[in-house]
């Protein structure tokens, strides 16, 4: 087969197994169905620019690679489309909860009423927990130590950030009115 349909072939193998998952896809599985020697970022950034214009678009995400409707078309979307399941339902309190996870991880439940001034309902880890938002993290080796919560991949992705480095800085959240004290976060 000649190089360039080989480059299209390697191409569209991505694209397919990128569309056939539910989450993000690492470098180094999209890597295992490609030729050998075949740079992985090159094939997707060609593939990148081969969905523009269209109404999905490839985006970084966990690590990873994911397909993903562009945000021009989500008003299209609710209206035509069964996405209740996708939706997380989330009260501001919830996305408080998760950004101090996010922000102190690992952390505990005396960690997270030290941060809000109460106590935060085990209803409420339940509820971020079965989401699968935030998961168990590293445990003190003492005996009888608390457990900790951290953010998780489905975190990542279901807010679009690629790792928590893309976590937007304290100050700018101030700036934008939505941190009103440097202590919540």
């Amino acid at each position: 087969m000649p190089a360039e349909l080989r480059w299209r072939e390697w191409m569209r193998r991505i694209e397919a197994v990128l569309f056939a998952s539910a989450s993000p896809v690492a470098p180094q599985d999209l890597a295992r169905i490609v030729g050998q020697g075949a740079s992985v970022d090159l094939l997707i950034e060609d593939l990148a620019a081969d969905l523009e214009g269209r109404s999905f678009e490839l985006a970084r995400s966990a690590g990873g690679w994911i397909l993903r409707t562009r945000q021009a078309y989500a008003p299209a979307i609710r209206a035509a489309a069964d996405v209740s399941a996708q939706d997380l339902d989330l009260r501001a309190f919830d996305v408080a909860v998760l950004a101090a996870v996010a922000y102190h991880q690992p952390i505990t439940r005396d960690g997270l009423k030290d941060i809000f001034g109460k106590e935060i309902s085990r209803d409420l880890i339940g509820r971020l927990h079965a989401r699968e938002l935030i998961g168990t993290g590293p445990r003190s080796p003492r005996r009888g130590a608390p457990l900790t919560f951290v953010t998780t991949e489905k975190f990542l992705t279901a807010f679009g950030l690629d790792s928590l480095r893309d976590l937007p800085d304290r100050e700018q959240l101030e700036d934008a009115g939505i941190a009103k004290s440097p202590s919540v976060l």
